[in-house]
Formats: structure tokens, sequence, C-alpha cells
């Protein structure tokens, strides 16, 4: 896999993304933010739904902020970028750019929890995962180091 800051997802703003005054809404923006973590997560060569059957785990945002630069409006091409900042046990942290034409748009910062779907509490990222994550966030620090 590639340095993490290098991991971008694009996106396409459809009408439906919109709200009444014509810019994206801003919660739209955290959907295309969980879009682009899952096709990380995809790169690292796990499916969030193979996790749950095999592992009995899921992911679920426990907290996100999100600074609101500009608009971005209908039919624009946007870019995404994943990049996890903070490994635990049970909770990874990341940063997430939306972008337009490299102009960034929204930055988010958000962490993911793991969780046992079942019983609805913390679980440890499964070791796979960890080591797979722990492995992206130090080629980053090499690559931006």
């Amino acid at each position: 896999m590639t340095a993490a800051t290098d991991f971008h997802w694009p996106v396409r703003v459809y009408y439906e993304d919109t709200d009444a005054g014509g810019v994206v809404y801003h919660a739209n923006y955290l959907k295309f933010m969980e879009r682009a973590r899952t096709e990380w997560l995809r790169e690292l060569g796990f499916e969030q739904d193979r996790l749950r059957a095999d592992c009995g785990v899921v992911f679920a945002v426990r907290r996100a902020s999100l600074d609101m630069r500009r608009p971005a409006r209908f039919n624009e091409a946007l870019e995404v970028t994943c990049e996890p900042r903070r490994l635990r046990r049970a909770s990874v942290e990341f940063v997430q750019v939306v972008r337009r034409e490299g102009v960034p748009l929204v930055i988010g910062e958000i962490m993911i929890a793991c969780v046992d779907p079942e019983r609805a509490v913390p679980a440890a990222v499964p070791e796979s995962v960890y080591r797979a994550m722990h492995a992206a966030i130090a080629t980053d620090t090499e690559a931006t180091g």
C-alpha cells in the first residue's frame, strides 16, 4: 500500500447531495468521508462485511468534527483523502479532507471505534487489521518524516 496521505477517493456531487441552496448539504460530507474510509480499508485488504462475519466486529463513528471552509456544488468532481493519525487497540483517528481541484473544502477529524455489534460494546481491532493499519501509519510517518 502507498503512504496513507496518498489515499484519495473520487466523489461526484449528485443532485441528491445538495440542499435548497444548491450546495452540498453538510451531513453528506460525512458520507463522502465514510466511503473513503471504506475504500481505504478495502485497499488494506479488508471488507467490512467479512470483518463482521469472520471477526464479529464493525467500525462505528464515535466522534466527528468538520471544518467547513468552502462549498461544493452539484456535478463537481471532488477528492476525499483518508489519513489515519492515531491507532489504539479499539479505535482509529483520521484526518480527512474533501478537495476540489486541490483546494480544501472540508476538513474532518473522525474517530472510529471497533465495536462488537451483538453486545454493543468496544472491541479490540482484529490483530491482522491492526497490523495493516499500523503499517499504513508507519509508512505515512516515514514518507512525511
